[in-house]
């Protein structure tokens, strides 16, 4: 679904990026028709994965992990925040807007990541709930990192096109509020996520806490 989601944004009709993790894009190798293809592809086999990779596990814990991520991708997720995101170019935005965006595209897949995981695992609903606002918490913290690196990057550091958001005139959080206070922001959002897992047993937060913390100080 994640690289569904890259496929798509990348295309000309979307962000039109000729770069990701340092190499051309499915669009510029492949062609645009094949690229939309593609991801639509990845997109219904994570649902076909789903239905025939959970043999054993309880049938109303994976009809609700299909609901998660149909969710995620669809009207009240990566969909809706795609649409604000291609109506806002070119337009002055607030911070509302912007975090809906963001958590309606990155924080909903991560969101959809964890909880998944969870369910299946057979959490009760509280720590469901829990690790949904950690997931959240970390996919705005993610985004607003990339919004950061976009500017004090380069494209070989980030394998994608440094500046872009600049050179397209979009709304990121640097551009409301500052390097300085963005990075406030991020830190901000890691120390909720990590906050959530009071109480997990320190060898099932660890991993958790780890990422966390790699998203909110990474460099690329």
């Amino acid at each position: 679904v994640h690289t569904m989601s890259l496929i798509h944004d990348d295309l000309p009709s979307m962000d039109n990026d000729d770069f990701r993790r340092g190499r051309p894009t499915n669009h510029k190798v492949y062609g645009e028709d094949v690229a939309i293809l593609a991801g639509d592809a990845l997109l219904t086999y994570s649902f076909e994965h789903i239905a025939r990779d959970t043999k054993g596990a309880d049938a109303g814990a994976v009809l609700r992990v299909i609901m998660e991520l149909g969710r995620a991708v669809g009207a009240q997720g990566l969909t809706a925040g795609q649409v604000v995101d291609i109506k806002s170019e070119d337009q002055v935005v607030g911070l509302q807007t912007l975090e809906y965006i963001h958590h309606h595209k990155t924080a909903a897949l991560l969101e959809a990541s964890v909880v998944c995981g969870a369910i299946l695992g057979g959490a009760d609903d509280a720590t469901v709930e829990k690790l949904r606002k950690y997931a959240l918490n970390i996919g705005l913290a993610f985004q607003v990192v990339d919004d950061i690196l976009d500017v004090t990057a380069t494209t070989e550091q980030l394998g994608k096109t440094a500046a872009k958001d600049l050179a397209v005139n979009k709304t990121t959080y640097p551009k409301l509020l500052g390097i300085e206070e963005s990075r406030k922001v991020a830190d901000n959002l890691i120390a909720e996520a990590v906050a959530q897992l009071d109480g997990f047993p320190a060898e099932r937060a660890a991993p958790l806490i780890a990422l966390a913390k790699f998203i909110g100080y990474r460099q690329n």
